[in-house]
């Protein structure tokens, strides 16, 4: 997409906004462009300019979402600061953030995924506002239950993707055994997208948060999952990495060690923890087998080069017996060792 720069110009100037120079930064994600902007004598920042989004919510919305999503997520220490909204206008019909520029390298796994864990316990210690003060932040009254149910729309197409029968008797098997509530789950902040490409690290070797738009209240085992499984860390090549139990279980241990500092007893359960590991390994598993489904019904083969070749690797290997039987001997090793 080619940014137009005489518009942002005049947005910027209407909020106030000094700036030397505007460089727009390579096009690399689905949902926002990105302006780097450069003033004299200030520390860099970046402009990020939504892309058209969802029809059922308006860019005012979607804006004032992302802009609460990077002020709470601020107050972990981990997170680019709020500096200016541009609002939607007819030069900037999505509108704009303007937040702190984030200079650093990527995460590389596992050596720094004890900077991981130290980023997520700041974000999941953050005092939990009253439900009234918690939108526009999506705020399920059970967290627990709405990803549960999402896995289970997804599972529909477990039978639709043209799997071998023992792959998919595994994945509803797994579904199964799910627990339909979760007992002493107390949300908090969470990112919802805490994989590890999403984070960099900085000078002062702290991670940072890079992609916020998808904060809500939720459960903290959610992102802890996230960052970690094995349908997360090999995903993006900048940050690729196939992690060992082992190395799963000490990242673990040292967000419990982190959030016990200050929440002492009142953290969460090995058992949630893992409940939710499992959940979000299985969301991750239904959208592949959807995603299957999908390419299928519109191509006719789950071979069809036109499908995008990394992603259609990544969903047969995730979709396989041997990571299934990974993903399950993981869990079973951190039941083990984790207190």
């Amino acid at each position: 997409m080619t940014i137009a720069i005489k518009p942002l110009e005049a947005a910027l100037e209407h909020a106030g906004i000094a700036w030397h120079h505007l460089e727009p930064m390579a096009d690399t994600g689905l949902a926002h462009d990105h302006v780097w902007l450069r003033d004299d004598g200030v520390d860099d920042r970046v402009i990020r300019l939504p892309k058209p989004g969802r029809l059922d919510s308006t860019p005012e919305a979607r804006l004032a979402h992302q802009a609460a999503c990077y002020r709470r997520a601020a107050e972990s220490g981990h997170a680019p600061h709020l500096h200016a909204v541009l609002p939607p206008d007819d030069h900037l019909p999505q509108g704009g953030l303007v937040v702190d520029a984030v200079l650093g390298r990527p995460a590389a796994l596992p050596d720094d995924l004890p900077r991981i864990a130290a980023a997520l316990a700041a974000l999941h210690n953050l005092a939990l506002p009253a439900p009234e003060h918690r939108p526009p932040l999506p705020a399920p009254a059970n967290p627990w239950r709405a990803l549960y149910r999402e896995i289970a729309e997804q599972s529909l197409f477990v039978d639709t993707a043209q799997l071998p029968d023992a792959v998919s008797r595994r994945i509803h098997r797994a579904f199964k055994a799910l627990p339909t509530k979760l007992y002493y789950a107390t949300p908090c902040l969470i990112s919802l997208a805490a994989h590890p490409s999403n984070f960099l690290i900085d000078e002062r070797g702290r991670a940072l948060f890079l992609n916020l738009d998808s904060c809500r209240y939720g459960l903290a085992g959610f992102d802890l999952a996230h960052a970690s499984l094995a349908t997360s860390t090999p995903w993006d090549t900048a940050s690729y990495a196939v992690l060992t139990p082992e190395d799963v279980a000490d990242f673990y241990q040292r967000w419990q060690r982190k959030m016990s500092a200050t929440q002492g007893e009142n953290i969460p359960s090995v058992e949630t923890l893992l409940a939710c590991r499992r959940a979000m390994w299985l969301r991750s598993l239904t959208w592949c087998a959807k995603w299957r489904t999908q390419r299928l019904q519109a191509r006719g083969s789950p071979h069809d080069p036109a499908q995008g070749e990394d992603v259609r690797d990544r969903v047969e290997h995730y979709l396989s017996l041997p990571a299934i039987d990974a993903a399950e001997n993981e869990l079973a090793y951190l039941d083990d060792v984790l207190y």
